[in-house]
């Protein structure tokens, strides 16, 4: 059975081997070093409370096989509202369910935070991850053509969103992660 929970600092190797092959020999990140359990630590910690990390395991004893997260959208204020959203699942744990569920999860928590909108950065072509996104609720935004360069090829970035609540004027704070926890609808 697949559980998903609030990632801890304890999960950071786990994390960082997921997302090393991405990196290394991968073209969904257009990072070219991949990050050690230090920076993944660091990385989870600048969320400040507010954005979530989320893993999934077959199991408290069985490791992390799959984690996905929120940052900040933009830097600016007007965008306090808006997230960008990222999600990566081990290869052994591909077609068993748990990039869905971590998905759902948090759109969901998103959603209980007061966020208005998620953003999903896709390189492509990446017929898997396009698919996973429209599944929970996606739709496609826009592509910049060739704005990326790794291994020697220049590569298409396409936007997914997905409105998670009517935005409000004003808006409401969202609230912070550490104060919602990981929520399933």
């Amino acid at each position: 059975m697949i559980t998903i929970r609030p990632a801890r600092d304890g999960d950071a190797a786990a994390i960082a081997a997921i997302y090393a092959p991405h990196v290394l020999a991968g073209t969904a990140s257009f990072e070219v070093t991949a990050p050690d359990a230090a920076t993944i630590t660091t990385r989870m910690a600048s969320s400040e409370g507010l954005y979530p990390w989320i893993v999934a395991s077959m199991g408290e004893e069985d490791g992390v096989i799959g984690y996905a997260y929120a940052t900040r959208f933009r830097d600016r204020p007007a965008y306090a509202h808006a997230v960008e959203t990222s999600i990566y699942v081990a290869d052994v744990a591909q077609r068993q369910g748990a990039g869905r569920l971590l998905y759902e999860a948090l759109i969901d928590t998103l959603r209980a935070q007061g966020f208005t909108q998620a953003i999903g950065t896709i390189a492509l072509p990446n017929d898997g991850s396009i698919a996973l996104h429209e599944q929970v609720g996606f739709r496609r935004a826009g592509v910049f053509r060739e704005v990326g360069y790794k291994f020697g090829q220049w590569i298409d970035v396409g936007y997914w969103q997905c409105e998670l609540a009517e935005p409000a004027a004003p808006p409401l704070p969202p609230r912070r992660f550490a104060d919602t926890g990981v929520v399933r609808a």
